[in-house]
């Protein structure tokens, strides 16, 4: 039964946090995806980052990061400009609107994990991280064959 496999709860669980939070992004009249936030917010800690990099840090293929790059730029919430130190590398940055669309959601994003932990101790909470950073790591290891 699907129930019964841990995975299948976990994409579950992941589903069901991503269409919750996004509501609360929507219902807040915020013009924005979670993805493109989370796009936003490693370009604002990582500027140095090129899109594979960024595609890393969120977990996307590099074609969804560039479009997401684009929707950002003609949303005017990020600027694109050409590399002064390599004419061949784009420097972003997050707009001033970029940097005050950041703080309007954070506190959204923050009650949305505080909604969606709530009850666990902090010793459960970290067990799971831990737990679910073992999986991951035994997920990262090639297999030789």
């Amino acid at each position: 039964m699907l129930n019964e496999i841990i995975f299948y709860s976990l994409e579950k669980t992941i589903k069901r946090y991503r269409q919750f939070a996004q509501a609360n992004i929507n219902r807040a009249g915020i013009d924005i995806t979670i993805d493109q936030w989370l796009v936003l917010n490693v370009i604002l800690e990582f500027p140095e980052l090129g899109q594979a990099e960024i595609a890393e840090h969120v977990f996307k293929d590099q074609a969804s990061v560039a479009r997401i790059i684009d929707l950002l730029v003609k949303k005017e919430l990020l600027a694109r400009t050409t590399s002064s130190a390599d004419r061949r590398k784009v420097d972003m940055r997050p707009t001033d609107a970029g940097h005050q669309l950041i703080s309007a959601v954070a506190p959204i994003i923050q009650q949305n994990r505080e909604t969606a932990l709530q009850g666990l101790q902090e010793t459960e909470s970290q067990q799971l991280k831990q737990t679910l950073e073992r999986i991951f790591s035994n997920c990262s290891i090639i297999p030789t064959t």
